[in-house]
């Protein structure tokens, strides 16, 4: 069995590589994703364009613009050359922060379903709605021990009638409608 064909895209991702388009530029960047169309995703991208003088002396220079993320449309695609292998380690900003210290503060955990610090509720607005404001006081919330009334049914059977010292008898149940005339046929022709 044979290797997939794009094994040897594959085998590029990450590499630093040099893409020459059809209208002359070239797009130097890392290679990160491709698909069957030949698209391409170019990280730390850098786009070099030849402009040429409008009189015939002066020299033609070469012009460089930073891109950052770009798609390069795999129609447009003439040639792909490796620049560089991949970087030593991965996710390592490539521009040396010189001096860089940390600075004030603390990185915390934002967003939703993070807990917060001891002693500390949600944030501001996830909390419910303002007290006195939109609905029941919790305290109205809070189940209430019922006092002499029949306990309530359960996952154990049905509603039970009594008190305390009496014996628990099943709550009658309600008749059910009688219906006068012939009621509906199961299974058979209709009349």
């Amino acid at each position: 069995m044979s290797a997939p064909r794009s094994s040897k895209m594959l085998a590029h991702i990450n590499y630093r590589m040099r893409c020459q388009l059809q209208d002359g530029r070239i797009f130097i960047g890392t290679f990160k994703a491709f698909d069957k169309h030949m698209n391409l995703i170019l990280g730390d991208c850098d786009e070099f364009r030849k402009i040429r003088p409008k009189n015939v002396k002066s020299n033609e220079r070469e012009e460089k613009r930073g891109l950052g993320l770009v798609l390069l449309r795999g129609e447009h695609l003439v040639s792909m050359t490796i620049e560089g292998p991949p970087a030593a380690e991965e996710g390592v900003a490539r521009v040396p922060l010189s001096g860089a210290s940390q600075g004030p503060g603390m990185g915390r955990a934002a967003g939703r379903g993070m807990g917060g610090g001891a002693g500390v509720g949600g944030a501001p607005g996830l909390q419910g709605p303002a007290r006195g404001v939109g609905g029941p006081s919790q305290q109205m919330m809070t189940p209430q021990p019922r006092m002499g009334g029949p306990p309530m049914a359960g996952p154990r059977g049905p509603m039970m009638m009594g008190g305390p010292g009496m014996r628990p008898q099943a709550m009658p149940r309600a008749p059910m409608p009688q219906m006068r005339g012939p009621g509906p046929r199961m299974g058979g022709p209709p009349m």
